[in-house]
């Protein structure tokens, strides 16, 4: 890509889970990007980019500042979500501030003349009994789609990747518990993917104009629950484990037993708790004619997730010392 003529693009959250790994996918394709950074966060990336993006310091719910970072921007990523906080009281107000923080954007967006905005967003029907976090998450990418920028929104279940919340639940899960009485959501169908492909779409959105102002479903080669996950997982890891799910294991009991194994704030893990109730698989798979990947199975997915670790139970030294054993 030449860096005269490819757009201009802001990602918000950068250092978050997805936002940092998508520095580096446009990095190799040499896009001009800005950083929007809410103090007082740094951008601390483990390896040196290629080109040094520009960083500028603002917060969603100053307007203010959105329209500072937007100026000159064409492009813009929209990684950014509340989840809850740390804790149950910070939990409390993340719709609110989801919702003014999307509006904020969209408001500044129209008046700087934005012309694209891609959004990552999560999978679940309104009819299903959404959770609020789901609920949350898909009024988000209807507030980023009502201005004047044409909005790609992606919407994905359970993404495995290290540092991603649902896969380090699960690690320190399976990892520490070598019999676990788990909610009855673990049953809950869904159609994880591998945070190599989302990237692959949210790059590949960029760079597919068809895809701008639609609304698209992305997911992995299977459908699975939550417990053949965490068997997978065991299986990856040559570990022998007992899970089953329990009827009075509630969603708020589970957020305690969850957070006193892992170290996932409780604040997080209640949002991500109740969403795994509802099941998040593809209605469509359109996107994979627009942008045709080879998508990763999540056997795969867990032992590139595992290589990944830095520390920490389950961490292996290289792909090689991921055996993945043949299913029954």
């Amino acid at each position: 890509m030449n860096p005269t003529t490819s757009p201009r693009i802001l990602v918000t959250g950068p250092t978050g889970f997805i936002g940092k790994r998508l520095l580096y996918k446009l990095d190799e394709k040499d896009h001009r990007v800005r950083c929007l950074v809410r103090p007082p966060e740094e951008l601390n990336l483990a390896a040196p980019l290629n080109n040094k993006p520009e960083i500028v310091y603002g917060d969603l719910l100053d307007p203010d500042s959105i329209e500072k970072a937007l100026d000159g921007i064409e492009v813009a990523y929209y990684l950014v979500h509340s989840m809850g906080g740390k804790s149950f009281r910070e939990m409390k107000a993340f719709e609110e501030r989801d919702r003014k923080a999307a509006q904020n954007f969209v408001n500044a967006a129209d008046k700087v003349g934005l012309k694209r905005i891609i959004y990552l967003g999560g999978l679940g029907e309104m009819a299903d009994n959404i959770s609020s976090h789901l609920a949350s998450r898909q009024e988000v990418g209807k507030i980023l789609s009502s201005g004047r920028a044409k909005a790609t929104v992606l919407r994905a279940a359970v993404i495995i990747g290290a540092g991603g919340a649902g896969f380090e639940i699960m690690r320190y899960l399976v990892e520490r518990l070598p019999i676990m009485l788990c909610p009855k959501w673990i049953y809950t169908r869904s159609q994880p993917i591998a945070v190599e492909n989302v990237l692959d779409y949210l790059v590949g959105a960029l760079e597919t104009p068809e895809t701008a102002a639609d609304t698209f479903d992305i997911g992995g080669p299977e459908v699975l629950s939550y417990v053949d996950l965490m068997r997978m997982y065991a299986r990856v890891r040559g570990l022998k484990r007992i899970i089953m799910g329990v009827p009075f294991f509630y969603t708020l009991l589970s957020t305690y037993w969850v957070a006193l194994i892992t170290p996932v704030p409780s604040g997080i893990v209640f949002p991500l708790a109740e969403g795994l109730r509802t099941p998040a698989v593809c209605r469509e798979n359109r996107i994979q004619a627009l942008i045709p990947l080879q998508l990763i199975n999540m056997d795969q997915a867990i032992c590139n997730a595992l290589a990944e670790e830095e520390k920490g139970p389950g961490k292996l030294l290289s792909q090689q010392s991921c055996f993945l054993p043949s299913y029954d």
